[in-house]
């Protein structure tokens, strides 16, 4: 160790009452305390006389990175899980975050476009924003199950009832087609559906057994659906999240009703992509609905 080392160690532990640290870190002696109140930034000595508490100097580098995370409007829970992480995991711990920023921003610029254009009467504008088209669906066997759920709940109880599902199609021929998602009424914040997750397979013999195993059990049933024609858009993964949806709903009903066609049954959610490695602006879903 060099003479300039040891003296640059020795600022490093130069103690700092609460207030002349605040100044040096750039950060409030309110803030400090909360930040020790939470594990976040723990002082190096609290007077037990006094209560004063006291930082060494060379905290000042952890006391600017919490300031710096909090700029990003992380909540302090996990600005705790990243200061406490070291290297390349607590740079992880970020990306993971800001990932999670980046899909609500980009769900929100989509539910701000769809409330401009119902407010200032451009709706036929926003529909011709999404591609509709129609294809021809065979009879497919599912195995599915049904639940009552409202909108908040929904994403949650479609990714388990899916995986659910797609595990059991193993033992059911496998899976033949991508799964989907039908609601036999509105799911709504205030309307509980129900909706019904399904998963084509191949074997419907296997599939009734496995039905017939499963008891009520999750409200688990085998069922054919008869072939027909869909109309749908496709969507991207943030505008999955309700109720940016919407209008991808209404856009196929404008869709529909201006070529005369008439709704043949429940409309439908098809997620033909893998949703965790999907970004916000990949295409994960058709909304559909049978027409004749």
């Amino acid at each position: 160790m060099t003479e300039d080392d040891a003296v640059d160690d020795a600022r490093d532990d130069e103690l700092l009452t609460i207030g002349a640290f605040a100044a040096r870190a750039r950060l409030s002696a309110k803030a400090l305390r909360l930040y020790d109140r939470l594990g976040l930034l723990a002082p190096a000595r609290v007077d037990e006389v006094t209560g004063y508490r006291y930082y060494r100097a060379g905290q000042s580098g952890r006391a600017r990175l919490v300031a710096l995370l909090r700029q990003l409007d992380m909540p302090l829970a996990r600005v705790a899980e990243v200061v406490h992480a070291e290297g390349s995991e607590a740079a992880g711990l970020l990306d993971a975050y800001w990932a999670e920023v980046e899909a609500r921003v980009a769900g929100q610029r989509a539910l701000a476009d769809y409330l401009c254009a119902r407010l200032s009467g451009r709706s036929s504008e926003m529909y011709g924003k999404f591609v509709v088209e129609t294809v021809d669906v065979p009879e497919q066997v599912v195995i599915s199950e049904t639940r009552h759920t409202l909108a908040g709940e929904l994403p949650t109880w479609i990714g388990a009832s899916l995986a659910r599902l797609e595990e059991a199609a193993g033992v059911c021929g496998g899976v033949t087609a991508p799964p989907f998602v039908v609601y036999h009424a509105e799911v709504s914040m205030e309307s509980d559906g129900p909706a019904e997750s399904c998963v084509p397979v191949a074997d419907e013999a296997a599939a009734r057994s496995w039905a017939e195993g499963q008891g009520r059990a999750w409200q688990s049933q085998v069922r054919v659906v008869p072939a027909g024609r869909l109309a749908y858009t496709r969507i991207t993964k943030a505008q999955v999240a309700h109720p940016q949806i919407l209008a991808a709903y209404e856009a196929v009903e404008e869709w529909i009703a201006a070529r005369g066609l008439a709704v043949a049954g429940p409309c439908r959610e098809v997620y033909f992509a893998d949703w965790e490695a999907a970004g916000p602006e990949d295409p994960v879903c058709d909304v559909a609905f049978p027409v004749s």
